[in-house]
């Protein structure tokens, strides 16, 4: 059944609307006609059973059957801070980075981040809809945020706002994410923090672990920027969160 984000001041009572690029998708590309039933979700963490009742070239009506009791996010709440990288691996990264369970996306600037890259960032709208994408297509029930960049010394700020920051480092030795399963346990808000193309600065990696993060290593190769936030991702939802399944 397909899926749909609608903000929630467009429900009204029983009825609620669809408007934007969502209209032609779904009556040019998906074929979807009048009577069809679909899960409607506000961006609140609710969703709905609804039915089709009228398209037009403005807005897509439809009626409210009832309330679902669907809730597909993870147990953990996982907020990726990325060192910023070319907006093509970007927009991977999102995609991806929504898939895993990602709750927050925020691109940060480190002392490796290619200066260039900055005023690449200005504009979110383009990342925000590769999430919302992305949400659709995997079904979760809350759409991750992409925010704004910040700088390194705002990540170091924040990091008291998590049980715990996790940091993959090429240079990390044994310790990994099994260690952290071990050690963690009641884990709701874990924070990830990946180097940009060039890695961290040695000094970076000190400040990071002076302030309570848990270096480690994610195996004996060295992976890309774009590749390090899902392993991590996924090794934490597997240990802490809801990959894997329950037997």
């Amino acid at each position: 059944m397909h899926k749909f984000f609608t903000e929630i001041q467009n429900f009204q009572g029983d009825q609620a609307f669809i408007y934007g690029d969502d209209v032609k998708h779904l009556y040019k590309v998906l074929r979807l006609t009048e009577g069809t039933e679909v899960i409607l979700n506000n961006y609140q963490g609710e969703e709905f059973l609804a039915k089709i009742a009228e398209i037009t070239k403005k807005d897509v009506r439809l009626d409210i059957i009832k309330k679902l009791d669907i809730n597909n996010e993870s147990n953990i709440k996982i907020t990726l801070y990325q060192g910023m990288p070319k907006a093509s691996k970007m927009d991977l990264i999102v995609q991806k980075g929504t898939e895993l369970g990602v709750n927050e996306i925020i691109p940060t600037i480190t002392e490796r981040v290619d200066v260039k890259l900055k005023g690449e960032f200005k504009k979110l709208d383009r990342l925000q809809r590769i999430a919302n994408e992305a949400c659709k297509q995997c079904k979760r029930t809350i759409v991750p945020r992409v925010k704004e960049p910040i700088e390194f010394a705002v990540l170091i700020n924040d990091m008291s706002l998590y049980d715990l920051v996790v940091v993959p480092y090429e240079n990390a030795e044994n310790k990994g994410v099994k260690y952290l399963a071990e050690k963690y346990s009641n884990i709701e808000s874990v924070a990830i923090v990946i180097g940009p193309e060039g890695g961290f600065e040695e000094s970076e990696i000190e400040e990071l672990k002076n302030n309570g993060a848990e270096i480690v290593t994610l195996g004996n190769r060295i992976l890309r920027t774009e590749t390090a936030g899902f392993v991590c991702s996924t090794l934490l939802q597997y240990e802490f969160g809801d990959l894997g399944g329950n037997l």
